[in-house]
């Protein structure tokens, strides 16, 4: 074989040019160099269309599990898991009132892998709310609220609002009982805002009924409208992450922002330390310091590999959970949704069970003014709250986590008590049947755990003279009291909404 003028025959030719092809083309999508050097590492998170959104380096305090527990990125994971499956669901479905059941049906028992499907899609719906919620409470005990983030907490509080509209839309999609009921209670809880509530339902239903206006509606918005919403304000929250110095850490590991003054010199001039802080140059023509690159400090580790890795892994972890999650346990489907045999007890979905159980103490006080004082409480949070110690620290301090221990154990016996007075007396209008309605909305359960929470809040912060750590208790009460109250409606409510131990059985119909 005649060789060529780099000494090689015509198949070491061909080898070299393919080798040259596939470097060239290599080289044309991935746009990095050698990933051996730190240089190699930025290229790589900085020109890589899917990591660009990370941040080059990250400060070691990030990747620790222990303070962050993965909960944004379990929260993320699963909105991507709800994305694709629920596109792929959208080729069988068809929102309909007299043909989505049974689409439902045939996921069960005609398409191949279609329940595995619908339960993934369920259960990754349900732990998406549970993992937003449980990420600000993170961010909440962890002080990470604190200035520059006050903007993005008010971000997160959207994104959780959305996370909630997103799954409650999504709610009514099967059309079974469990569904059109649930759909029609929190409907109506909706309809006790004044002003606007009735009005609100009766928009999102199309009518004053659950019916074909409202399952159109509901799949518009569960499918088209929140998720663009939902993406859009994901992508402000993950922007501001970036903007606002990354995620915060502890006092200690943060360096000043500016030169500290040493000691004066004899002359009694001040003298200054050498400025060590972080700069940045553009093209060699301007030289100074970037925001938040000068309050940075030294010790970050690149975020290629060590921040994409564990990324990566918590993915895999979180599909791989639920994956087994769904081929264990199915998704619930009740028998076709039937407007004359209402479902008893009707029950809200399980995140709205607690707004449900202290509505039927008062509707005002459970369905209005205690879930709008709520709202605004979690809105001003970062601009009442404007203590600099401990930012980064779980609790605030350990005398916070005594705080946080206090006010769980005190609010479930509250709740405990109350629920009991309640059941045992008939509330106000077992007592006092003629009892006006102002009355009712002024003394009942609702009413008085509130009044507690409130009375805690300012005593702590009395005694510790710390807001942070009032908020501390305050929150851990709110926090304590939403999951005890849930307990109680999925788990203790009956026909009638009528109180039932676990060992009780219920009545037969």
């Amino acid at each position: 074989m005649k060789a060529n003028r780099h000494g090689e025959g015509m198949l070491g030719g061909f080898r070299r040019n393919a080798r040259l092809l596939f470097r060239n083309l290599l080289d044309s999508v991935v746009r990095h160099g050698p990933v051996d050097t730190d240089q190699g590492r930025a290229e790589i998170m900085n020109q890589n269309f899917f990591l660009h959104i990370f941040p080059v380096s990250v400060h070691k305090n990030t990747l620790r599990f222990g303070y962050t527990l993965g909960l944004g990125v379990i929260a993320f994971v699963l909105f991507l898991i709800l994305v694709v499956g629920g596109i792929v669901l959208m080729f069988y479905y068809v929102p309909a009132t007299d043909q989505a059941y049974q689409r439902m049906k045939d996921l069960e028992f005609v398409v191949s892998n279609g329940n595995l499907l619908r339960n993934i899609h369920r259960w990754a719906a349900h732990g998406m709310v549970a993992a937003v919620f449980l990420h600000m409470c993170r961010v909440f005990y962890t002080g990470s609220f604190r200035p520059p983030r006050e903007f993005n907490w008010v971000v997160g509080v959207v994104l959780f609002f959305l996370t909630l509209l997103l799954s409650f839309t999504g709610y009514l999609l099967p059309w079974d009982q469990l569904a059109f009921w649930a759909i029609t209670v929190g409907t109506n809880i909706m309809s006790y805002f004044p002003f606007v509530g009735k009005e609100m339902r009766y928009l999102l239903l199309g009518g004053n009924e659950v019916g074909q206006e409202a399952l159109i509606r509901f799949y518009v918005l569960h499918v088209a409208i929140l998720p663009v919403l939902l993406l859009a304000v994901l992508g402000v929250h993950f922007w501001r992450i970036r903007k606002d110095g990354g995620l915060s850490r502890p006092e200690e590991d943060a360096s000043p922002s500016a030169p500290v003054p040493l000691p004066a010199a004899e002359s009694g001039a001040e003298v200054f330390p050498p400025d060590t802080r972080k700069t940045y140059g553009l093209m060699e023509l301007v030289r100074g310091r970037t925001p938040m690159v000068d309050r940075g400090p030294e010790d970050t580790l690149m975020a290629w590999p060590h921040l994409v890795f564990r990324l990566l892994t918590l993915s895999i972890l979180t599909l791989t959970a639920f994956m087994i999650l769904s081929l264990l346990v199915g998704a619930p489907l009740k028998d076709i949704a039937n407007p004359q045999f209402p479902e008893n007890p009707a029950k809200a979905p399980w995140y709205f069970l607690a707004l449900q159980e202290l509505v039927s103490y008062s509707a005002f006080v459970g369905g209005v003014f205690i879930p709008f004082l709520t709202l605004v409480a979690l809105m001003v949070i970062p601009y009442i709250d404007r203590e600099s110690t401990g930012t980064g620290v779980w609790f605030h301090s350990p005398r916070g986590r005594r705080i946080a221990w206090l006010a769980g154990l005190s609010t479930t016996a509250v709740v405990s008590l109350l629920l009991f007075l309640q059941i045992r007396t008939g509330g106000m209008r077992g007592l006092y049947p003629d009892a006006p309605q102002w009355l009712v909305d002024v003394i009942n359960p609702a009413s008085l755990l509130l009044l507690y929470l409130i009375v805690f809040f300012f005593v702590t912060g009395y005694v510790t003279d710390s807001l942070r750590e009032a908020s501390v208790g305050l929150f851990t009460g709110f926090v304590t009291a939403l999951t005890t109250l849930t307990i109680v409606g999925v788990y203790l409510r009956g026909p009638n909404w009528e109180f039932f131990w676990f060992w009780q059985s219920w009545p037969v119909p």
